[in-house]
C-alpha cells in the first residue's frame, strides 16, 4: 500500500450516513468508514449541496385538501393589494365624477296662478310642481319626512354604509325590499340622475353625494329634495303634493298630514286611500310609523301623537287644467306680465313662477253665473241657428285700485279660444257716449251759439239732422229707427241715447279733444278706430270690455285713474319677490267733470234704457250701447264700488266672422238694456252682496244740480234708442227687449236745488239763452276741428251713417235709401261683418 494520500471523491454537503457494512470503501461499493461511496454510487441528493457549505432542508410539499387553503403570505398580499386598488379607486372615482346639471325632469315647474285669496286659479305646466323655501314648509312636515326617511339626517354623513348593506341583504333574503339610501342620495338621484337601477347610476350617486355632502348645507338638501321627490297624484314636490292632498300650502301642513304625505314617499300609489281604499290599513300602519318616529325624536310631545288621528286626503283636488275660464285667465296674465316686462316669456316658459292674482273667486265666479243664468241657458242652438253665433266678455274693476276683480272670456277655453274680456274687434257703440260729455265738462265747451253745455243743455234731437261746424263732408246720423226727438236736454238725450244729439256735442267739444278725453280716462291711444271725427261719439272704436271699464272705473273714482291691473303678487322659485311696475294713480279729468257725468248715467239707470241694471239693489250709473248691424250689445255701469262691463256678441263659430244678434233667445235683437244689463245687475248684486250700501259723493257742474223740465217728444213712445237704423232683418222698427224708455218725458233724476232754471233754445245751429244756471265758458264758438271724417259717415248715401255704435260709421244698411243722409267722409272703415 502506498504511502501517497489518496484522491478523495468530492461530495456535495454533509448528512449523516448509516453504518456500512464489511467492505466498504471497495471498488464495487466498498469503502473506508466515513468515505464517500465508489464512483457511481454518490450519497443522498437530498444532501448534496454546494462544496464546503451546510444545505438547507426542503419544506414538504402541501397535499390533499391543505393546497386548498391559501397561505398567510397570498391572504395578506391580496388584502394590500385589494386596499390599494380600493383606495386607489376611491380617489380616482372622486375626482372624476363631477355634480351634473340638474335633469330636466328636477328642474321642470308649472307656473301656479292665484286667485287673490291664495287658492289656486290654474297650473300652466306639464309637471305638476311648485318648489318652494324650506322656510315656506312646516316644520312638522319636515320632521315626518325625517321621520320616515333619515331620522339622522343632521348628524350623518351622506352615506350610510351599514344602511346599504343591511338594505341589501333584506333584498337578498326575500324580506322585502327596502332602500339603504340616504336623504342626500334620494336627492342625487331626483335631482342630477336618472332613475334606471343600474349599477354605474348607483356608482354616481354613491361619489356626488359624498361631494354634495361637502358643498352644500343639510337644510339646501332638505330643501332639495322636498322639491322634488314624488307624492302621486302627479305632484312633484311638498307643495304640490299639499294642495293636491289636502287643499293647502305647505307652510299649512299639520303634523299628522304631514306625516301621510311622509308616508307616500314609499308608495306614492298605494297609500293613496282615496284611489286605493283596499291599502288604507298598510297606509295607516306606514303613518303611524312615522308619528312614532317624531314622538321618539321629540319633534311632537307624546300627548300630541296620541292624540293625533289619521287625517282623510281630499276626495277631489282643484282642477289645474286650462278648461274653463281657467285658460282665458292665465294667458290674460301672462300676456300682462310679459308686455309690461316683469317676466321675460322665455323665463315664464320655464316655469317657477307663484303668481297672485287680483281676481276675487267669488266675484268669479257669480260673473259666470250671472252669465249662464242671463244669456247661455237661455240659447237653443238646435233650433236657433243665431244662436250659435253668441259669444260673451266681461270685465270688472275696482274703480279705487285699478285692481281688476273678475272677468268673463267664453264658455270653455278648449271650445272657444279668443277671450270676450280683451278682444278689440267690436265697436262699443253708445256706451261711448259718456266721454263725449266728460270731455265736453272737462274742456268747458260750448255749443255753436255759445251755451255751455250741461247736463241741461238743449239739443236738437232730429234723425238725420246735419252736424253744424264741421269742416269735413257733410254728416248726418240717424237716431235708432229714424226716430225724431226735436229739443231735449242733454240728460234726455243720454237716456234715450240720442245719436244725433251727441254727433252735434262731438263736434262743439271737438273730436280731438273728445279723443284725448277718452285716452286720459284709460282706453289705450291705439284702440282701433279711435279717430277724431263726429262719428267717434257714436262708438265706432273697438275697445275691449276691459278697457272700457277701466275708463269707467275712473269716472266711477271721481276723475282719479288708476292703471288696471291683473297681478298682485309675483314669486319666483318661492324665494325671490318679483318686482312689479310701480302703481300710479293720477287725476285724469277733474272731479266735476267726472260727477257730472255720473249724474247724467245715474238717469240712465233709473229712468233711460238700462233700468235692466236696478235689479242690482244700489244706487247705479251706467250706459248701453249697440254695435252696427247688432253684432254686439253692451252695457257698461258702475257703483262706488265696481266698475263692470258686460258685451254680447255675435260670431259665425267657423269663420269668425262678425254676424249680427237678430232672433237670439227668440227675440228680434239684442239691446244693451237686454241682457247685458241683466247680468251686470246680477252680477254686481251677487258680486257686492254683504257690503254696506253706499251712494255717490257728487261735485257736480254748476247747474247741473238741478233738471230741466222735459221735452215734448215728437216721435211718440222711444226705443232703446241704441239700435242701428237699419233695424231688424224684417224691417219691425219696435224696441224689442224690453228694456226701452217707456215715457215720452223725462222725469228728474239728480236734483239738487229748490230752483229751476229756465230752459234754453234748441241746440245745434240754433241760438237762445244759456241754461246752465252759471259757469264762464272757456271754448265758445263753432269747432274747426280739422281732424279726418275716419270712422264716420258712409261711402253710398243710405241710413246717414246712422246706427248706434256705428251709426255715422263705416257704412249703413245698402237696402234703405234716405234722404238727407251724406256720402262719404274721407277714411271711412270699411264696414265690419
Amino acid at each position: 500500500m502506498s504511502d501517497e494520500p489518496q484522491p478523495q471523491q468530492p461530495h456535495q454537503g454533509w448528512a449523516p450516513r448509516k453504518p456500512q457494512a464489511a467492505g466498504a470503501g471497495q471498488p464495487g461499493g466498498t469503502g473506508h468508514p466515513g468515505q464517500p461511496g465508489t464512483p457511481g454510487k454518490p450519497g443522498n441528493s437530498a444532501n448534496s449541496g454546494k462544496p464546503g457549505k451546510p444545505g438547507k432542508q426542503k419544506r414538504p410539499r402541501r397535499t390533499g385538501w391543505r393546497r386548498l387553503i391559501p397561505t398567510w403570505r397570498i391572504v395578506l398580499g391580496t388584502c394590500v393589494l385589494g386596499l390599494l386598488l380600493l383606495v386607489g379607486g376611491f380617489f380616482l372615482g372622486y375626482h372624476l365624477v363631477q355634480i351634473p346639471a340638474a335633469n330636466a325632469l328636477a328642474t321642470k315647474q308649472s307656473n301656479v296662478y292665484l286667485y287673490a285669496d291664495g287658492s289656486v286659479l290654474a297650473r300652466d305646466g306639464e309637471v305638476n310642481r311648485e318648489s318652494v323655501g324650506l322656510a315656506r314648509i312646516s316644520k312638522d312636515a319636515q320632521h315626518a319626512v325625517l321621520a320616515a326617511e333619515d331620522r339622522d339626517f343632521y348628524t350623518e354623513s351622506a352615506i350610510d354604509p351599514a344602511a346599504m348593506v343591511r338594505a341589501g341583504w333584506k333584498t337578498a333574503t326575500g324580506k322585502g325590499k327596502q332602500s339603504g339610501s340616504t336623504i342626500t342620495q334620494q336627492y342625487v338621484k331626483n335631482y342630477y340622475l336618472a332613475q334606471e337601477q343600474t349599477v354605474t347610476r348607483k356608482v354616481k350617486e354613491f361619489f356626488i353625494s359624498i361631494k354634495l355632502d361637502r358643498e352644500k348645507s343639510k337644510n339646501e338638501i332638505l330643501e332639495g329634495y322636498l322639491n322634488t321627490s314624488f307624492f302621486g297624484r302627479g305632484a312633484y314636490g311638498i307643495q304640490a303634493a299639499a294642495q293636491a292632498y289636502f287643499g293647502v300650502d305647505a307652510k299649512d301642513l299639520t303634523a299628522a298630514q304631514g306625516a301621510y304625505l311622509a308616508s307616500l314617499l314609499n308608495a306614492p300609489s298605494q297609500y293613496d286611500v282615496v284611489a286605493h281604499p283596499e291599502n288604507k290599513a298598510a297606509a295607516e300602519n306606514r303613518w303611524a310609523y312615522v308619528m312614532n318616529g317624531m314622538a321618539d325624536k321629540g319633534w311632537i310631545s307624546r300627548a300630541d301623537r296620541a292624540a293625533a288621528e289619521f287625517p282623510q286626503p281630499k276626495q277631489s283636488t282643484v282642477s289645474t287644467g286650462m278648461s274653463g275660464q281657467r285658460g282665458y285667465l292665465v294667458n290674460i296674465v301672462k300676456r300682462y306680465l310679459i308686455d309690461h316686462d316683469i317676466v321675460d316669456e322665455e323665463e315664464l316658459d320655464r316655469g317657477g313662477y307663484r303668481i297672485t292674482t287680483t281676481l276675487q273667486k267669488d266675484k268669479q265666479d257669480a260673473f259666470v253665473k250671472a252669465v249662464d243664468d242671463k244669456l247661455m241657458s237661455q240659447l237653443d242652438q238646435k233650433e236657433r241657428k243665431a244662436d250659435t253665433y253668441v259669444r260673451a266678455g266681461g270685465a270688472s274693476v275696482d274703480p279705487k285700485t285699478g285692481k281688476i276683480v273678475a272677468m268673463y272670456n267664453g264658455i270653455d277655453y278648449v271650445k272657444q279660444y279668443t277671450p270676450g274680456a280683451t278682444r278689440r274687434d267690436y265697436q262699443v257703440g253708445s256706451t261711448f257716449k259718456p266721454f263725449v260729455f266728460t270731455s265736453a265738462v272737462e274742456n268747458h265747451s260750448e255749443t255753436q251759439d255759445g251755451r255751455t253745455i250741461n247736463p241741461n243743455t238743449r239739443y236738437d234731437g232730429t234723425s238725420e239732422r246735419p252736424v253744424q261746424g264741421w269742416t269735413g263732408d257733410r254728416y248726418a246720423p240717424e237716431n235708432e229707427d229714424h226716430r225724431d226727438y226735436g229739443d231735449v236736454t242733454v240728460r234726455e238725450a243720454t237716456d234715450k241715447s240720442i245719436n244725433a244729439v251727441y254727433a252735434q256735442m262731438a263736434v262743439d267739444v271737438g273730436s280731438d279733444k273728445v279723443k284725448q278725453t277718452a285716452i286720459d280716462l284709460g282706453l289705450a291711444s291705439d284702440t282701433p278706430e279711435l279717430t277724431a271725427s263726429p262719428s267717434i261719439a257714436l262708438g265706432v272704436a273697438t275697445a275691449s270690455p276691459l278697457d272700457m271699464a277701466e275708463a269707467y272705473a275712473t269716472i266711477a273714482n271721481h276723475g282719479r285713474h288708476s292703471t288696471y291691473t291683473p297681478v298682485e303678487k309675483v314669486m319666483k322659485d318661492g324665494k325671490h319677490e318679483v318686482d312689479l311696475p310701480e302703481r300710479r294713480e293720477r287725476q285724469a279729468v277733474s272731479r266735476e267733470s267726472a260727477d257730472t257725468t255720473t249724474s247724467v248715467l245715474r238717469s240712465v239707470v233709473e229712468q233711460g234704457t238700462a233700468t235692466a241694471a236696478q235689479t242690482a239693489g244700489r244706487p247705479a250709473a251706467g250706459k248701453t250701447g249697440t254695435a252696427e248691424e247688432d253684432t254686439a250689445a253692451w252695457f257698461a255701469g258702475y257703483t262706488p264700488e265696481l266698475s263692470t262691463v258686460v258685451a254680447v256678441m255675435g260670431q259665425d263659430p267657423k269663420t269668425a266672422a262678425h254676424k249680427s244678434l237678430y232672433g237670439v233667445m227668440g227675440l228680434d235683437r239684442i239691446n244693451g238694456g237686454g241682457a247685458p244689463a241683466e247680468i251686470w245687475g246680477q252680477y254686481t248684486r251677487k258680486a257686492l252682496e254683504g257690503e254696506p250700501v253706499s251712494d255717490f259723493d257728487l261735485q257736480l257742474q254748476s247747474g247741473a244740480d238741478v233738471t230741466a223740465p222735459p221735452s215734448a217728444d215728437s216721435s211718440g213712445e222711444p226705443g232703446d234708442g241704441d239700435e242701428s237704423g237699419s233695424s231688424d232683418p224684417d224691417g219691425d222698427s219696435t224696441g224689442s227687449t224690453g228694456d226701452q224708455d217707456d215715457t215720452g218725458s223725462e222725469t228728474p233724476g239728480d236734483t239738487g236745488g229748490d230752483s229751476s232754471t229756465p230752459p234754453g233754445d234748441t241746440g245745434g245751429e240754433e241760438s237762445g239763452p244759456p241754461t246752465t244756471g252759471g259757469g264762464t265758458p272757456t271754448n265758445g264758438g263753432p269747432s274747426t276741428d280739422p281732424g279726418p271724417g275716419a270712422g264716420g259717415g258712409q261711402d253710398d248715401s243710405s241710413n246717414g251713417g246712422g246706427t248706434e255704435g256705428g251709426d255715422g260709421g263705416p257704412g249703413g244698411d245698402d237696402s234703405d235709401t234716405t234722404a238727407g243722409t251724406v256720402a262719404g267722409l274721407p277714411g271711412t272703415p270699411p264696414r265690419r261683418q
